[in-house]
């Protein structure tokens, strides 16, 4: 089954609130090897004028990968989930993530092409607070690779 091209435009219902924990981002940048300080003190977090540890540039992934199921669970979209690979990743901030932070996000599908057999993907996750600041936009896209 092809990706549903009728889907581009689609936005889904805000997930539940996300709260960002310090531990949480301590273990993320642990596991990624980010050794800045401000990522694991928060004394050092708060003398760059931060309200608590800051989370690494890419711990949204954390938030939006659990938020993207809306979408790839749709089967009327076509996204057989054992045939995706990752293809590309971008964040544009508003502000850093910092512990402390609830977080909303809101899915759109931009983008769906079929190239060489192959379905791709492109979203838009819309990171904000429950009163709608925004916090970081994260754009991914996802092949869905032909059975050919």
């Amino acid at each position: 089954m092809s990706l549903d091209p009728s889907f581009v435009g689609r936005t889904y219902p805000p997930t539940a609130p996300y709260q960002v924990g310090r531990e949480k981002i301590r273990e993320f940048a642990t596991a990624i090897g980010a050794t800045e300080p401000a990522h694991h003190d928060p004394t050092v977090a708060r003398a760059l004028g931060h309200p608590d540890v800051v989370a690494p540039p890419t711990f949204p992934v954390v938030i939006t990968m659990a938020a993207t199921r809306q979408i790839v669970e749709d089967p009327d979209l076509g996204v057989d989930y054992s045939r995706v690979v990752h293809g590309d990743q971008r964040f544009v901030y508003t502000r850093p993530v910092v512990a402390g932070d609830e977080l909303v996000c809101v899915n759109t599908i931009e983008e769906v092409r079929t190239r060489g057999g192959h379905g791709f993907l492109t979203t838009r996750t819309e990171v904000t607070t429950p009163d709608g600041q925004s916090v970081v936009t994260v754009w991914s896209k996802i092949v869905v690779r032909g059975e050919g």
